[in-house]
């Protein structure tokens, strides 16, 4: 794909936009590029590089560096601080020694950019990036965690192993399934840092639900585990979250591969497999699955209000436990029961 647009200079800039005019000459918008790498130019006519910040020279010797005054360059615009982490990682280039004084000089400003700008540039990482633990190093030498990601900077700080496992297992998930990578990244934080962070990234609100549940979920029983732990624990996390959550442990074992209380991969694939065949029998795991509903509760008498939740929320642990319950005869014989038992509490407490 190829992208063409006219050539542009610079008339103002403030560190979050810029104010750009129409320009005749390649040159003048050459000169407004961040990275050398990037100011190259070809002439398709002419069959001519152009190339007067020695870019081809840098790739060659891998090396990040900005186009004229690195201080200046990110002053223009704060988001090249991410850029060039981007960038850095991605195509495994060192970055120029005043280049990236610059870039730690203004990475307290990445605050001054907006939500959408910020997710855009992780998101790139996460989608594109073969190895995004690189970049993701970067954001965090360079004090980008700190201003942007202060929960995640905390991980890094406080749990540097479970950090380096954390940036690992991101490696190991696919690229093209940023979303996914996400929940990889954040799945050693707390619930309520996980929803900061994610509030704060302006995602959609089936975004962020999505990763936080992911993030947020429990391991996978283990092959040990009863059949009944299997069905709660798919009840819990949601049968249609199942192939991300064991992807994402898959991952965690395959990057954890000998480390202490990690298991291995085998056994994780073991416990995946043995968790779809559980639910290959279609066992009842939400209220909507069971035999009896609401209106089956006021035909036996039952008035509507919060007893009706808690005895639906009783009848579904009884049929986890045994899905052969999940029966109307059943579970009206279960419901006679909870309703007797609730009466003769109460009136053991009067």
């Amino acid at each position: 794909m190829f992208e063409v647009t006219t050539f542009r200079r610079d008339v103002e800039t403030d560190g979050r936009h810029a104010v750009v005019a129409f320009a005749d000459r390649i040159e003048d918008d050459l000169a407004r590029r961040d990275f050398t790498v990037n100011a190259i130019a070809w002439h398709p006519l002419r069959k001519v590089w152009l190339d007067p910040y020695g870019g081809v020279a840098d790739l060659e010797s891998r090396r990040l560096r900005c186009v004229g005054d690195p201080d200046r360059r990110f002053g223009e615009d704060f988001l090249r601080v991410l850029r060039a982490c981007r960038f850095a990682g991605r195509f495994g280039l060192e970055i120029e020694d005043a280049t990236w004084r610059a870039m730690t000089a203004a990475a307290p400003s990445l605050s001054a950019l907006s939500a959408e700008r910020i997710r855009e540039e992780l998101v790139k990482i996460l989608d594109a990036d073969p190895h995004p633990s690189r970049a993701l190093a970067l954001y965090t030498t360079a004090h980008v965690l700190d201003v942007l990601y202060p929960e995640l900077a905390g991980l890094a700080e406080e749990r540097k192993d479970v950090w380096a496992l954390t940036l690992r297992s991101v490696n190991r998930l696919p690229r093209g399934r940023p979303l996914l990578r996400l929940a990889a990244l954040v799945r050693g934080l707390d619930a309520p840092s996980v929803a900061q962070l994610v509030v704060r990234l302006k995602l959609s609100n089936a975004q962020a639900d999505e990763i936080a549940r992911r993030a947020g979920a429990p391991p996978l029983p283990g092959t040990e585990a009863s059949e009944a732990d299997v069905r709660r624990w798919l009840s819990g996390v949601g049968v249609e979250r199942l192939a991300a959550v064991a992807r994402l442990e898959l991952a965690r074992a395959r990057a954890g591969a000998g480390m202490p209380g990690i298991p291995p991969a085998s056994a994780v694939v073991a416990a995946w497999r043995r968790t779809r065949d559980i639910l290959a029998t279609a066992p009842p795991l939400t209220l909507s699955d069971l035999a009896l509903d609401g209106r089956d509760l006021m035909r036996m008498g039952l008035r509507p209000g919060p007893l009706f939740g808690r005895v639906l929320q009783g009848l579904l642990e009884r049929v986890l436990d045994d899905p052969g319950l999940n029966r109307r005869d059943r579970l009206e014989a279960e419901v006679l029961t909870m309703v007797g038992e609730r009466e003769g509490e109460a009136a053991g407490d009067e």
